[in-house]
Order: C-alpha cells, then sequence, then structure tokens
C-alpha cells in the first residue's frame, strides 16, 4: 500500500466509502472525478511536449511540429537521436530500480481486476514525453490513458469498489484522457467501452460519459490539447457511399501492413543493433534523417494532419508523406520509443483516403477530397485501433454532421471487419500476442487466471500405499466414509486414484492388492493450472476426481479436486462477472 493510498484510507472513513461504492449515484461521482483529474494529466502532459517542442525546435513549432517550415537542418536531424538516447538513460535506471514492464488499461482490466500502478503512470509518461518531445513519430495518447487510467484505479481502490466497478472506473479515466486529448467526449467514451472496458450496458453508460465530459470541459478551460480538426463538408451521396467502401476495404489492408511493418522493424533493428541501449538513439537518428525530407514526420502530427484537411495538393507530396510517416512511426515503435499508432493512425488515414479521391474522380465519381480524408482516417483509425464506434464518433464530433458520420460508418464496419477476418488484432492486441499474452480485449479474463487448482483443491486427502490389500482398505474405508483415496507407490509418489465404491464390489478379491483398483496413474492435475485447463483435463478423462501433484517429476499430492466442486466454483464466478458487466448491484 503506496503512501497516497494509507493517505485517502485514513481520511475516508468505513461508512462513506461502503455508501460511495454501493450506489450508482456514487460510482458516477467517482467517474467525473477520475475522467476530470485525467482531463488534468492530459492538458499537463500536453503542454509540457509544446515546451519541449518549443525549446528545441523554436517558435514555429507552437502550431504543431510537423507543420514546421525552414527548421534549422541540424536540429531536425539530431533531436530525435538526443531524445533516444536519454529514453535509453532512463530505461537503464528504470530496470536497476524499477525492474517491471507497466501494465496499460487494457491489460489491467483484462487480467487483474482493474489494478494499476500510479508509478507506472510516472514511467510510461516520463518514457513517451522523452519520446514526443524530442520529435519521435509517436503521440502521446498512451502516456494519457496510462496516467488517466492510474488515478482512477487509485482512486477506486481508495473506496475499496468491487472488481467490475473497479474496471469501470479504469475505463472512466481513459475515457476522460482520450476525451481530454480530442476534445471530443463521445469518442472518449465509446474508446472506453471498446477497448479499456471490453463491454457495454446502461449502467456503465452514465459514469463513462460523464467521465469524458468531464475531462474535455477541463482540457479545454486549461488548453493543453487540441482537437482534431473543425471545418464543413459538403453533404455526400450515393457516390461517396460506394468510394467510402472501397477506402473502408483499403485502409484495413493498409492497416495489416503497417502492423506487420512496425513488428518487421523492430526484428531488423534487434538483429542489426543488439545493444539495446543504442538502439532508441539510432531509431532517433534515421527519424531525423526522415525530417530532412519533410518535419512532417516529427511527432504525433496535428499539424501535419491540419494541413492535410485544409491546403489542397497534388498527390506526389501527399504519397510521400503517407510513406515517410508510415515509415517513421515503424522506426519509431520498433526502435523502442515509447508511444502508439493513436495520432499516426488518424493522419496516415486521412492522406490515405485523399489519395484515394484522386483515382475516385477519375473515374467519375466527383467525391470531395476533404470527405474522403475524413473516411480514410476514421476506418484506418478503426482498424488500429480496434475500436469502430469511436472512430465513427470522432468523424461526427470533427465535422458536426451525421451525413458524414453515416458515410464514415460504412468504412469503419468494412475496415473493422477486413482486419478481423484477415489478421485478428488491433495494434494494442497484437502488442500483446507478440508478448505472448492471450488477450483480444479487455474482456475480464484475470478471474479465471486466478481461480487456480491450488485455490480449488481440498488439501485433506487420504492416501494408501498400493500395497495394501484389498481387505484392509474394506476395513479402514467404510462405504460412504470417502468415496476417492489416492493411491502412493514406495516412494511416497502418486500411483493413481481407487474408488471407494469399486473396493467393495463383490468381483474385488479379498487377497489382491489395491494395485489392482488404480485409475489414471498419469493424468493429475498442478497447483498453477486454472480452472477453464482443469475443466479440459476432466473432459478429456471422464472422471470425477483428479488428484493434484506439485510438479510432474517428483508427483508428491497435494490435494483433490472433484469435477462437481470445480464446475461449481466455476458457474459462481462466471454469474459474478456477468452481474459485473451488467451493472448487477450486489444483494
Amino acid at each position: 500500500m503506496t503512501p497516497i493510498h494509507r493517505w485517502l484510507r485514513r481520511r475516508l472513513s468505513v461508512p462513506w466509502r461502503k455508501a460511495v461504492r454501493q450506489t450508482e449515484l456514487g460510482i458516477l461521482g467517482l467517474g467525473v472525478v477520475a475522467g476530470a483529474a485525467s482531463g488534468v494529466v492530459a492538458s499537463l502532459l500536453g503542454l509540457a511536449a509544446k515546451g519541449l517542442h518549443l525549446l528545441l525546435f523554436g517558435a514555429d513549432s507552437e502550431h504543431g511540429l510537423s507543420a514546421l517550415r525552414d527548421a534549422d537542418p541540424l536540429v531536425l536531424l539530431l533531436s530525435p537521436a538526443v531524445g533516444g538516447l536519454l529514453l535509453a538513460l532512463l530505461g537503464m535506471a528504470l530496470a536497476r530500480w524499477w525492474p517491471r514492464q507497466p501494465i496499460d488499461p487494457i491489460e489491467a482490466n483484462a487480467l487483474h481486476g482493474g489494478r494499476m500502478s500510479l508509478i507506472d503512470g510516472i514511467v510510461v509518461g516520463m518514457q513517451n514525453l522523452l519520446s514526443n518531445g524530442f520529435g519521435a513519430s509517436v503521440g502521446l495518447e498512451a502516456a494519457y490513458t496510462q496516467a488517466g487510467g492510474g488515478v482512477a484505479s487509485r482512486l477506486g481502490r481508495a473506496f475499496g469498489l468491487r472488481r467490475g466497478d473497479l474496471r469501470v472506473l479504469v475505463g472512466c479515466g481513459a475515457a476522460g484522457a482520450i476525451a481530454a486529448s480530442f476534445q471530443a467526449p463521445l469518442t472518449g467514451a465509446f474508446y472506453a467501452f471498446e477497448l479499456v472496458i471490453g463491454a457495454y450496458s446502461i449502467a456503465q453508460l452514465g459514469p463513462v460519459v460523464a467521465a469524458a465530459v468531464a475531462g474535455t470541459v477541463v482540457a479545454r478551460a486549461l488548453g493543453g490539447t487540441t482537437p482534431v480538426f473543425s471545418g464543413g463538408i459538403a453533404p455526400p451521396d450515393w457516390n461517396d457511399g460506394l468510394t467510402a467502401l472501397f477506402i473502408g476495404l483499403l485502409c484495413g489492408l493498409a492497416a495489416i501492413a503497417l502492423m506487420r511493418g512496425v513488428t518487421l522493424a523492430e526484428a531488423v533493428i534487434r538483429r542489426v543493433i543488439p545493444w539495446s541501449f543504442l538502439r532508441p538513439a539510432t531509431g532517433g537518428l534515421m527519424v531525423g534523417a526522415l525530417a530532412l525530407v519533410t518535419p512532417a514526420v516529427l511527432s504525433a502530427g496535428h499539424g501535419a494532419l491540419h494541413l492535410t484537411f485544409v491546403v489542397e495538393g497534388s498527390a506526389v507530396p501527399v504519397l510521400m508523406l503517407l510513406l515517410l510517416k508510415a515509415l517513421a512511426s515503424a522506426i519509431s515503435i520498433g526502435s523502442g520509443f515509447r508511444g502508439g499508432l493513436f495520432f499516426a493512425s488518424l493522419l496516415l488515414g486521412a492522406l490515405f483516403g485523399k489519395l484515394l479521391a484522386v483515382p475516385a474522380n477519375w473515374a467519375g465519381f466527383g467525391v470531395d477530397p476533404l470527405l474522403t480524408a475524413v473516411v480514410g482516417m476514421s476506418a484506418f483509425g478503426a482498424a488500429i485501433i480496434g475500436a469502430p464506434f469511436a472512430m465513427t464518433f470522432i468523424a461526427l464530433e470533427t465535422t458536426g454532421d451525421f451525413a458524414v458520420a453515416g458515410v464514415t460508418v460504412a468504412a469503419v464496419i468494412v475496415s473493422s471487419t477486413t482486419v478481423r477476418r484477415l489478421f485478428g488484432y488491433s495494434f494494442a492486441t497484437w502488442r500483446f500476442h507478440l508478448r505472448g499474452e492471450a488477450i483480444r480485449s479487455a474482456h475480464d479474463i484475470g478471474w479465471l487466471r486466478e481461480l487456480t487448482v491450488g485455490k480449488l483443491m481440498r488439501r485433506e486427502v487420504r492416501t494408501v500405499k498400493t500395497d495394501l490389500r484389498i481387505s484392509s482398505f474394506r476395513r479402514d474405508f467404510p462405504l460412504g466414509s470417502v468415496t476417492h483415496v489416492v493411491a502412493l507407490d514406495q516412494a511416497d509418489r502418486y500411483a493413481g486414484l481407487i474408488l471407494v465404491a469399486e473396493a467393495h464390489a463383490p468381483e474385488a478379491a479379498e487377497n489382491d492388492t489395491v494395485a489392482t483398483l488404480v485409475h489414471l496413474p498419469d493424468r493429475v492435475l498442478l497447483p498453477a493450472q486454472n480452472a477453464k485447463q482443469a475443466m479440459a483435463i476432466f473432459d478429456a478423462t471422464d472422471a470425477e476426481a483428479l488428484a493434484v501433484v506439485d510438479k510432474g517429476d517428483t508427483s508428491r499430492v497435494l490435494g483433490l479436486v472433484t469435477a462437481s466442486h470445480l464446475l461449481r466454483r466455476y458457474s459462481e464466478e462466471l454469474d459474478k462477472r456477468r452481474q459485473d458487466e451488467l451493472g448487477i448491484m450486489p444483494a
């Protein structure tokens, strides 16, 4: 328990904490507080990044680092490399004093019941600030959601929230952070539902939306973040709808290529540069070299996205920026810079959509490049981020036009379906997959991992040696005393299970040893296995009970698990999770 946690618990009386956590209004109030706190954190991080941009790149970076003009070439080349060097030094310090992998909101809600660390938020914030502030081609959204989720988790734990409510509150923190980042509350709310909570219910709507609105209000007041775009678009027609479907398909395929490209870049950099502390600096130098071609590849890309929407130009510069930005993002993440592809995916999608307007107009469709840019932004973002509703709402909140949002949702559906069928992951879950975590969403599977055989087994187990005669066994274990007895060999290792009823059957000869009655000599459970794995073994063996041993080589018996008890406990826990998802308060 951290000092902050102890301080909060001392000052929050038990009756008040109980009243807050057991009412919907209490959770709603905590959601507002979490969203406002996330808005403050996002604004401060945004202001800090802008301050670094002004310090390193001069006053021209005030309107976005990617919109720089006439910058010093030496600064463009070396700044990302210096940031990479500082990031490597920070990584070495963390490896010594805080040697753990930060748990982000998606992983926390999927595996840890919403439990996050504030120190992780500080660490990721520092790493992301060094990456973005010095010009690496990554956004700050990872720091926003990490810090916002960490604050929300700590707040919920101070009030002793149930597992399901704590997961929702972490979603509130992420909603406030994303809403503050783009000043778009519906985008932030549905980002939380789709990515951080992994489900939607009426009971969760109030806290999450309230948190997103609170984060937006705070961000607008503090001025640390920038809206995506504000402008009008001509009403779309059926030609635009057909074009949007085509854009959605191509955005899905391009997103898969980008995610594969990031993994390929990481593998190549690891092979070429075996020294991990040199990778960020080398990657920064490569990004700096790309910035000499166009500074639009630097940082998240807010300035470049604004120019994409408001400036007309030929297809060649758009194509060049699209390729260079994709390459810079892949190099930045692959070389170890901290951040994500959230905003980069919006910029790449807008560029891709604007580029696709050229062949569409050649074919006689007569589409508006600004409309295709908005459609491409949302479709590509949905494919990378894995939040189709959030990306639809960002188009709505960006343009204020329901007709544009209707066209956009068609492209978003096509791109999301394409990625799901051909690839199966968003970028966040793809990174988990590469780390060996079987997470496809924030849906709560942590409770299943925590429901282990070691927690379910009965430790009081009756045992006998395999050379014991059946007559003696009948005397020691009359019918009705127990149902199963564990047989041990002469070295006290597991030898199998004996059914007491079978030992009392007439066909069992009294002079034989119980070794003739042994079943399942090679099928056991291990204490670290979870309930789902145990059920699979029960299904394969069709057994009523299985012994639990410490490990395969020694086979020391620890306990016994019955199939009926396992199924009952699994059903109870599953029912609790369903109640949490539906927002049903415990009796």
